[in-house]
Order: C-alpha cells, then sequence, then structure tokens
C-alpha cells in the first residue's frame, strides 16, 4: 500500500455490498452536476481497479446504463444506493461515492466541482485527482 493511503471501508445503505479501497485520508473529491449525479448525490473517488476490492454483495448489485453505455452505474438492488460505478473517464478504474465510505479514516473531503455542460475544460481540471 502506499504511504500515504489508507484502507477505507464502505457500502450500501442496507449494508448487503460491501467494499474496500485504498485512498488518501485527506480525500480529493470531485462534485459532478451531469444529471445522474445531481440526482443521486455522488461525490467522485476514481482509482485504479487495483485499489478496490467488492468485499460482499456482488448478486446484489444491479447495473445501469445510458448515454455512451461506457460507464456501468452499480447499485445495490435491494436498498438502492449507488457506493461505486465503473466510470465513463476511467473504464479501467472504480467510482467510489465518497458519502458511502464508513466514518473514522476519512480525516477530510475537498470537494472541485466539475461541470458537465464544460466537459472538456472540466476533465483537463480534474484530471490530478482522478486515479491519484
Amino acid at each position: 500500500m502506499h504511504p500515504d493511503h489508507v484502507l477505507h471501508h464502505g457500502g450500501c445503505h442496507c449494508g448487503r455490498v460491501r467494499f474496500e479501497v485504498e485512498a488518501p485520508a485527506q480525500i480529493d473529491a470531485i462534485r459532478c452536476n451531469c444529471s445522474i449525479c445531481r440526482m443521486t448525490g455522488f461525490l467522485h473517488l476514481i482509482v485504479p481497479a487495483t485499489r478496490f476490492r467488492l468485499v460482499a454483495g456482488a448478486e446484489h448489485l444491479s447495473e445501469y446504463t445510458f448515454n455512451t453505455g461506457t460507464a456501468k452505474h452499480r447499485f445495490c438492488g435491494v436498498c438502492g444506493v449507488k457506493p461505486f460505478y465503473i466510470p465513463r473517464s476511467n473504464p479501467d478504474g472504480f467510482d467510489v461515492n465518497v458519502n458511502c465510505l464508513d466514518a473514522g479514516t476519512v480525516a477530510s473531503v475537498r470537494e472541485t466541482p466539475f461541470d458537465d455542460t464544460q466537459r472538456e475544460e472540466s476533465e483537463a481540471a480534474i484530471r490530478h485527482l482522478s486515479l491519484g
């Protein structure tokens, strides 16, 4: 594990879906205003697949895709919460919902806005946060 990282645990509301993610204790998150992120309140922490592990609940996950079909929005079929998904911007990684991390390992969260109406400019502005 990277010396600046901790092992965060998280999951959905009902607890059936559980995961672990290796990331800094001081999280740089992305707040997107696209239609699905705005409606679900998703707060993004994008990590490489090697730093994410589904611990329990694969059988409870449902998947939703739209538009390009690249992003794989996964949510608990029991409680409806989306604790992580496969992002369009990094289809080989995972995008964890910071709001679904358990208390105790997150020291702070700094949010950077992502304006979906200005996608190219926003992607350039947050590139250093993705897979950080």
